[in-house]
């Protein structure tokens, strides 16, 4: 509950903090500006990340190989699109390191060790709906 809180609360205010000081130190229209382009430029990366790894996966499948890793890549692009969306510049670099694949390599190494914690201590907790 605390963890969603800091989500949905903190980091809002953080981004808005961190807009307002921008905002003071290169003037209102910049920052404006900023933020805009660095969305346009996410959907663009956003979109040719993700066609880039939906090939990859139909390759795959027509080889017969099960496309694991290419999931935990679209779950990161789709995760890294809807950050970049989302307005402030925190956000922003959160997601551009999400599709690009250099750094998304990195993210995804860090994940699944964390995931395979969580699994070996048995700690995993999932929901199912049916």
């Amino acid at each position: 509950m605390l963890k969603l809180f800091l989500l949905f609360t903190l980091l809002p205010l953080i981004e808005l903090w961190v807009l307002i000081e921008l905002g003071r130190w290169i003037g209102t229209w910049p920052t404006i500006f900023l933020v805009a382009s660095t969305g346009f430029a996410g959907v663009l990366l956003a979109k040719s990340q993700g066609l880039f790894v939906l090939r990859k996966m139909w390759a795959d499948l027509e080889q017969g190989i099960i496309p694991g890793d290419k999931i935990f890549d679209g779950v990161c692009i789709l995760l890294g699109g809807a950050l970049l969306l989302t307005p402030g510049l925190l956000t922003d670099l959160s997601g551009f390191c999400l599709l690009i694949p250099f750094t998304r390599r990195r993210i995804k190494s860090t994940l699944r060790r964390y995931l395979q914690r969580k699994l070996d201590s048995g700690s995993l907790n999932t929901w199912r709906r049916w």
